[in-house]
């Protein structure tokens, strides 16, 4: 009996599944989230997607809100966005922990 009650709290203690980021596929550490807006918060939107802190500052970093809005609103709109792409299968290979700074892209200066 008492080796049951120890198997009961053992499950109790399990760590939930780790948030997986639809951008890089990849485990989200709890210092690592971040909720992006699909729609920019400034142009209406509500709904939002938990992503790593870089692939969401990588998002800002190439887009304008107004390009989010009207272009990018679905992670599946961004995956098919060639800079989106490079940086995922770089990203991809690193830790789920990895951070870097992020550089505003030409693209947008």
């Amino acid at each position: 009996m008492a080796r049951k009650h120890r198997e009961e709290a053992a499950s109790w203690y399990e760590e939930p599944e780790p948030e997986i980021c639809p951008l890089c596929s990849r485990p989200i550490p709890e210092d690592q989230r971040d909720e992006h807006h699909l729609v920019p918060k400034c142009r209406g939107g509500r709904k939002t997607q938990t992503l790593h802190r870089i692939c969401h500052r990588q998002i800002h970093a190439l887009f304008s809100e107004s390009e989010l809005e009207k272009r990018y609103s679905t992670v599946d709109a961004l995956l098919e966005h060639d800079e989106i792409r490079k940086f995922v299968a770089w990203v991809a290979r690193k830790p789920a922990g990895f951070y870097d700074d992020t550089k505003q892209s030409n693209r947008r200066r």
